[in-house]
């Protein structure tokens, strides 16, 4: 074991049960102030027809017509606002299909997601589902896609998920919380322009950074670790501690956070997130709890596992004077934790990720329920 950047590194010797997968990266990105702008020189060579529209899918936030007037609209392409206060349903996708597959005689040019996590993830899954059949819950695994999604650009208006570059699109589904993981998930192109971040209130900007955080601290102890994964978790967690606990200019730290974010994104390709996020998709399926917020909740009991992220967490809090609110489980029945610890536990490789083959027997139910109530 060797410790850098203040987290302790889980060793990367290779497996004897390694398999090799040939993921795929977002093959074209744009970076830099005012880069939005040249959005529709990018899509026009991408149109099929007239009749064949791009699609955006915007945060309800940006519904005005400053924003309206800088998106590139020709013939019959339409913006759909879509309000983020809730994370991304399987129904809602069925129904954002449905709505498009109604109103035009021709399949989408394609789909762009502007917004955070939960419009760049419900982007991806449309592109998806537009062109393969059935509903979006029968995707919802491992590999399940057969044919490539439509084409699909995201632009993300906040930093931290890592959505503008993983293969993953997270849904809440009828009876769990899970990712439409494939090869054809994974944006055509991304437009990093960090001037859309200037308008994200603070607790937000936190919560959103924080899952960045997490998610190197998740993936850099980790079991799976690989250089692969270890070069961009290294670089994020690098670029996370900048932002947050040292003092530099407003314009640096939205470049730097944007930057993080990929770099984040990209270091679970090869690898995993951990317990924190087990737990997160457990809160947010029961109680709706935001995947960011419901990381930081989460995060701050987790000394046992990450004590030196924890440290790093916590000093963070204190610099920004952010309060994480108590009592999210106060009240809860026990068929309300059964459901949160069957969500949680059914994540089965973030579990070995953290604690290894024998996860099963150190992560109980009982010890799990436990850890839920301090939250």
């Amino acid at each position: 074991m060797k410790i850098e950047n203040g987290l302790k590194k889980a060793s990367i010797t290779p497996s004897t049960k390694t398999q090799y997968r040939n993921f795929p990266m977002v093959p074209r990105v744009i970076f830099g102030s005012g880069c939005f702008s040249q959005l529709g020189d990018i899509l026009l060579p991408m149109r099929k027809s007239s009749e064949a529209p791009f699609i955006f899918l915007v945060d309800d936030f940006f519904e005005n017509e400053s924003f309206v007037s800088r998106v590139p609209l020709m013939f019959n392409d339409e913006i759909i606002f879509i309000s983020a206060d809730e994370e991304p349903k399987t129904a809602q996708v069925d129904a954002l299909v449905a709505r498009i597959k109604e109103n035009y005689t021709e399949l989408p040019s394609g789909i762009i997601g502007i917004g955070g996590g939960t419009l760049l993830d419900l982007a991806k899954a449309v592109a998806i589902l537009l062109n393969n059949k059935g509903l979006a819950e029968e995707y919802q695994g491992w590999d399940l896609v057969n044919k490539p999604a439509l084409y699909h650009v995201g632009v993300p208006t906040i930093s931290g998920t890592g959505a503008e570059v993983s293969r993953t699109t997270v849904l809440l589904g009828p009876d769990k919380k899970l990712g439409i993981n494939s090869d054809y998930t994974t944006y055509d192109q991304v437009i990093l322009d960090p001037d859309f971040t200037r308008t994200v209130p603070k607790e937000q900007w936190f919560y959103t950074g924080m899952d960045c955080f997490i998610h190197c601290v998740e993936s850099l102890t980790g079991t799976y670790l690989n250089a692969f994964s270890q070069s961009y978790g290294e670089k994020a967690l690098e670029l996370c501690l900048e932002v947050f606990l040292e003092d530099i200019p407003e314009e640096e730290s939205r470049d730097k956070l944007m930057m993080a974010s990929w770099h984040g994104g990209m270091s679970i390709a090869y690898s995993q997130v951990g317990i924190a996020h087990a737990m997160s998709y457990g809160l947010s399926y029961l109680l709706g709890v935001r995947h960011g917020i419901g990381n930081c909740l989460v995060f701050q009991h987790l000394e046992d596992f990450y004590p030196e992220g924890v440290a790093l967490f916590k000093k963070m809090l204190k610099k920004h004077n952010i309060h994480l609110p108590k009592g999210i489980c106060t009240g809860l029945t026990q068929n309300d934790f059964d459901v949160m610890i069957n969500v949680s536990l059914g994540l089965e490789a973030l579990w070995e990720n953290a604690l290894g083959s024998d996860w099963k027997n150190i992560m109980t139910a009982e010890r799990l329920q436990s850890m839920f109530q301090k939250i």
